[in-house]
């Protein structure tokens, strides 16, 4: 599955990627680090879900460039206004 987006995000020139940071391809960090080696993939901003959460993982995540990131387990009744909240918060930016 990631290497099909990897494949195929040119095409479908996404707005936003939700990322799982635990995934049986590769992991979060290395998908979106392989997705700025894209060049149409550049600049999409890129959310992580993820349970692992303390400060300095959360903080490591941003810096690899991700815009946010949501704690698992996330409440699916919220996760639109969250991920909308992020998306706000990045237009701003």
């Amino acid at each position: 599955m990631v290497t099909l987006l990897l494949k195929q995000v040119g095409e479908f020139k996404p707005d936003l990627i939700v990322i799982d940071m635990m995934m049986p391809e590769m992991d979060g960090i290395t998908t979106l680090r392989k997705l700025k080696e894209i060049e149409m993939a550049q600049n999409i901003p890129v959310i992580f879900m993820t349970a692992k959460i303390q400060n300095h993982e959360q903080k490591s995540y941003l810096q690899e460039g991700a815009i946010g990131v949501i704690m698992k387990p996330f409440d699916p009744m919220t996760l639109c206004n969250t991920l909308s909240q992020i998306w706000q918060q990045h237009q701003k930016c």
